[in-house]
């Protein structure tokens, strides 16, 4: 339930309807709370003895007329100003970037403040009856819509200004950079121990009955679609009142059709149908990818920035290097993190569920295998690429994430031979290309003095 409220709440912040209505409805209430105070305290009450205050109902109506002309007139205005944004988005950064721009907090709420603004006025307006004498004037609803007017100067203003700032690139990428550091936090929330110390109570990985392979059956999709997310609680539970272990073979960020394998469940002959379509509900699909659990969606939209950057249409190094930076920062910090369990236990500690994880060689793999297949003719790509994974290199405390890097710092040396003919050029990625050796090198030497060279599993969570 947790990860579907989660699902839930990420859908609609990355829409532009969902704020505006609750400031819609909130306008409504306001209009509706006023008018009644307005209607208790009468012409003598709160607003007597003001000239400020108080107005006639002429003065009211033509008030609150303009203001909610103006009003329309501004949204369409910050209508179009954001749609031209988007557009402008979608071609510069790619139309994966579009997410992030409909998640912009602030522009959700300018489109809120101008419409419910106008709603405001209306429902105040048609409460102004004729011009006689003791006729019914909402002194206090008229001066509110008329500070909310100047509040929407305010909004305007801060709308062009943050509109402008939103599209540059630097931005941009430090925007995506903040929710891969976010994800990474959430999906890899255990920081590793200090080199020097054992990780702490470590537990043995839970062994699969010896007979799984032979007596567990392939479950297969029901729908096709994006794997947004996965409810590991819900799959322990079935897993539990079946008395089932269920290998998954699809993670979020994987694409699923309908009819291939979707997960390994022992024993075969606990499967029926309706338990099938109960562990096929577990899977939220989507028509495509969410940040909220897929750490690979977010780094391949840096990549994608990185990959437009350099292709020969554009042909700016210096954005592709902005990437490369925070893609490294992002990588460092995943290095220190202890890599999650993929089992789940149930109550009683009995294997239940085993996840399939994303693990650090694939997000290497997805953070530089594009933007090293197209930086082959880019010398200072190249050498920011070899210098990001020296960096990385210094965070690795394993033999799986120094393989990892080592590839890909062996993949970008073969590449640029025949791509860099400047002797320099090769020359300068031959240096950084070797410091990465000494740099695993002075690793592997620290360890050894150590004796700590272990990966050592966290104890499974249990359900």
């Amino acid at each position: 339930m947790k990860t579907r409220i989660r699902n839930l709440l990420e859908k609609l912040s990355g829409n532009y309807w969902f704020i505006p209505s609750v400031m819609a409805v909130a306008a409504i209430g306001l209009s509706q709370g006023l008018l009644y105070l307005d209607q208790i305290m009468g012409p003598q009450g709160l607003w007597q003895g003001s000239a400020f205050l108080t107005t006639g109902i002429e003065g009211a109506r033509s008030t609150l007329a303009t203001i909610a002309s103006s009003m329309i007139t501004v949204t369409g205005v910050v209508f179009s100003i954001t749609i031209v944004s988007l557009s402008l988005a979608s071609q510069q950064f790619g139309p994966r970037l579009l997410q992030h721009f409909m998640r912009d907090r602030g522009n959700q709420i300018v489109l809120g403040t101008v419409t419910s603004t106008f709603i405001y006025c209306l429902l105040v307006l048609r409460t102004i009856g004729a011009s006689v004498e003791g006729a019914f004037v909402p002194h206090g609803s008229a001066l509110v819509g008329v500070m909310l007017a100047v509040v929407n100067i305010g909004v305007l203003i801060y709308f062009i200004h943050h509109t402008a700032e939103a599209i540059q690139v630097n931005n941009v990428i430090s925007r995506i950079s903040r929710d891969i550091s976010n994800a990474v936090k959430r999906l890899y929330p255990e920081k590793r121990s200090s080199a020097s110390q054992p990780e702490a109570d470590p537990a043995p990985r839970k062994p699969l009955p010896d007979d799984f392979n032979d007596r567990a059956a392939v479950l297969c999709a029901e729908d096709s679609g994006y794997i947004q997310a996965i409810d590991p609680g819900s799959l322990v539970q079935l897993a539990k009142e079946n008395d089932l272990i269920i290998r998954l073979l699809r993670r979020p960020g994987h694409f699923l059709v309908a009819d291939t394998p979707l997960a390994e469940v022992y024993p075969a002959e606990a499967i029926t149908a309706e338990l099938s379509t109960a562990i096929n509900s577990q899977f939220i699909l989507g028509s495509k990818r969410s940040q909220e659990y897929d750490l690979e969606f977010l780094i391949n939209e840096l990549v994608e920035i990185a990959a437009r950057a350099l292709s020969p249409g554009i042909n700016d190094p210096f954005t592709a290097i902005a990437c490369i930076d925070h893609l490294s920062s992002a990588l460092c910090d995943l290095a220190k993190r202890s890599e999650p369990s993929a089992e789940r236990l149930d109550s009683g500690d009995s294997l239940r569920l085993i996840l399939h994880m994303t693990g650090f060689p694939e997000i290497v793999d997805a953070a530089f295998n594009q933007i090293r297949q197209n930086a082959r003719t880019h010398a200072s790509v190249t050498i920011r690429l070899l210098e990001s994974l020296g960096t990385i290199m210094r965070f690795a405390w394993n033999a799986k994430q120094r393989d990892a890097i080592i590839r890909q710092a062996i993949m970008i040396e073969k590449g640029c031979r025949d791509g860099l003919p400047e002797a320099m050029d090769a020359e300068d990625v031959s240096k950084r290309y070797t410091s990465i050796f000494k740099t695993m090198r002075d690793q592997r030497s620290g360890e050894s003095q150590r004796g700590d060279d272990t990966w050592q599993l966290r104890r499974p969570p249990t359900y």
